[in-house]
């Protein structure tokens, strides 16, 4: 466990946040907590002067096709092609019968 951590605190804050722990909880919490912050003191210990900051740790190159615009398709012949038409629109089943 980490000097810089007790289960004191843990307990403290777990009260502000409204959590009733049990002991073997807060033992278990402690503990993982601990390790975490751990973790976060090594990370923040590394000399990262020379490194640029960057928003991805791989160069990214997007590959998506140009947007060329190009005609589409014909109105009248996608509603003749619909189950059901109606005042030149598709035509669907009711999803919710109407409130009486």
């Amino acid at each position: 466990m980490s000097e810089r951590l007790s289960s004191e605190v843990v307990a403290h804050v777990a009260q502000l946040a409204r959590l009733d722990l049990t002991e073997d909880e807060l033992s278990l919490y402690t503990s993982q907590l601990a390790a975490v912050l751990e973790h976060a003191a090594d990370v923040e210990a590394l000399e990262l002067d020379d490194v640029p900051p960057t928003h991805h740790p791989l160069p990214l190159v997007n590959v998506l096709r140009a947007d060329d615009p190009r005609p589409g398709i014909d109105r009248a012949e996608v509603l003749a092609m619909a189950p059901d038409v109606e005042g030149g629109r598709f035509r669907v089943p009711r999803i919710m019968a109407e409130e009486s």
